[in-house]
């Protein structure tokens, strides 16, 4: 997964190439790794040296979703937005919510913000992003955040 990161980057060394990028998570996702298939999903939305297929992006933000990836979830819930599919965006939001991505609740609070869904409904998220909180606090991570302030993880 990273080397397909730092040749898509041009970083670390690695020459800028975004084919052996997508062959690097290609071979990471193969062997289980949900994130890659998010990346690919990407390259696939942004036309990253390859045209723009939305439907493979859509397949492979799926793919990585049902490995558990939230961020697959997010960007599947912003393209259904984009579509207009609110009950889907915030079925795809509120797993990602559940799983700690605090950037799918600002997007449920736009929702509500603008009047696409209720204020039970935010609330439920609120809810469910509390839950995450409590259930990952520990008194190390709370150490080490007060240590610095990079490593907050709320």
């Amino acid at each position: 997964m990273n080397l397909g990161n730092y040749y898509k980057e041009g970083t670390y060394g690695f020459p800028q190439d975004s084919a052996k990028a997508l062959e690097h998570w290609h071979r990471a996702s193969e062997l289980g790794y949900a994130g890659a298939y998010c990346n690919i999903g990407l390259a696939y939305e942004n036309g990253d040296d390859i045209d723009v297929d939305m439907k493979k992006a859509v397949y492979y933000y799926e793919l990585s979703a049902i490995g558990g990836n939230e961020l697959a979830r997010y960007y599947l819930g912003n393209l259904e937005v984009k579509s207009g599919n609110v009950e889907r965006a915030l079925r795809h939001y509120m797993i990602a919510v559940r799983s700690g991505y605090s950037d799918s609740l600002q997007n449920i609070k736009w929702l509500y913000s603008n009047g696409h869904i209720t204020k039970g409904v935010y609330t439920k998220a609120l809810q469910a992003h509390q839950e995450y909180l409590v259930e990952i606090k520990s008194k190390n991570r709370d150490e080490a955040a007060a240590a610095r302030a990079s490593n907050r993880y709320y």
